[in-house]
């Protein structure tokens, strides 16, 4: 610092307090620059960290972020129903009113949104599957909403736990399918009415097709709520790097934290959006496969 001062003062002429705020300023930034795309890296957030360590043998049974906030969100909503549904709750009053509070109008909002999906795209066959389908709407819900909260976990950002929400749902989908319908179930990937050498062609399209119906169901909640998040650090990074300046160019730093609050409406609607999504085209891959639509 001291030689790039005395180089300028010989060379410009120029304030020595004016090149010590200068040379200040430009290596302030840089280190804050430095810090955030090096250390604080916007898919830091997605690393999935061991909190207790457990090994037993070639085993590793570690509880982690990952499992530490499914574990959350399983029991804040279990536990909510819990006490909204018994006869008396733990205050010994009865949970459910005629006038209902806003506990209760959001366990009926959540029911009633389910319930009009699961009857609008499967009829009423569809009833002994509402359970199955009300569980995987909220734990998706809860899980995008949770990971809304700072310095939380969103599950739903890997694409490992999107695809087991969706091949397992999408294997079980086929199990209801054929134990209905025997080898008719073939006919959702064989068009009717049509010859066998046009059968030859769009039979492997319609398979692959069918069997892509998983892939892109997992893919699409991944990538949604990965794109989201990486979109809201990168905003929050540049914002706190320009709050670093000095002077009047640190209240630069309210335009970015203005889209940022944009942004983040955005991604809880995204996060509302996405679990309706998921939902409702189960409903529709569940309908294909008892229907035979």
């Amino acid at each position: 610092m001291v030689e790039c001062l005395a180089y300028n003062e010989k060379v410009s002429g120029s304030s020595p307090l004016l090149l010590t705020t200068s040379c200040s300023q430009v290596c302030f930034l840089y280190l804050s620059l430095i810090k955030i795309i090096m250390i604080l890296s916007p898919l830091e957030q997605f690393e999935i960290i061991s909190i207790l360590p457990i090994q037993i043998l070639c085993f590793d049974f570690s509880i982690t972020n990952s499992l530490l906030i499914s574990l959350l969100t399983l029991a804040f909503f279990s536990n909510m129903v819990f006490f909204f549904s018994s006869n008396k709750n733990y205050l010994k009053k009865i949970p459910f009113f005629f006038i209902p509070n806003n506990w209760q109008m959001l366990i009926e909002a959540l029911y009633e949104i389910v319930s009009k999906l699961v009857f609008d795209n499967v009829s009423l066959e569809g009833e002994k599957y509402f359970p199955y389908i009300a569980v995987l709407f909220t734990f998706i819900l809860f899980s995008n909403v949770i990971g809304l909260v700072p310095y939380s976990f969103t599950v739903t950002s890997h694409l490992i736990v999107t695809f087991v929400l969706s091949f397992s749902t999408f294997i079980g989908i086929n199990i209801i399918g054929f134990q209905r319908h025997k080898l008719d179930m073939l006919s959702l990937i064989i068009p009717a009415n049509t010859s066998f050498g046009l059968a030859l062609i769009l039979v492997p399209i319609e398979f692959i097709s069918y069997i892509a119906k998983p892939i892109s169901l997992g893919v699409r909640l991944f990538v949604n709520l990965m794109a989201g998040h990486t979109l809201l650090k990168v905003i929050a990074g540049f914002a706190w790097s320009m709050l670093l300046l000095e002077n009047l160019l640190s209240c630069a730093h309210l335009i970015p934290l203005l889209i940022l609050t944009i942004l983040m409406s955005l991604e809880l609607g995204v996060a509302l959006v996405q679990a309706y999504v998921f939902t409702i085209l189960t409903c529709i891959y569940l309908n294909d496969s008892i229907n035979l639509h």
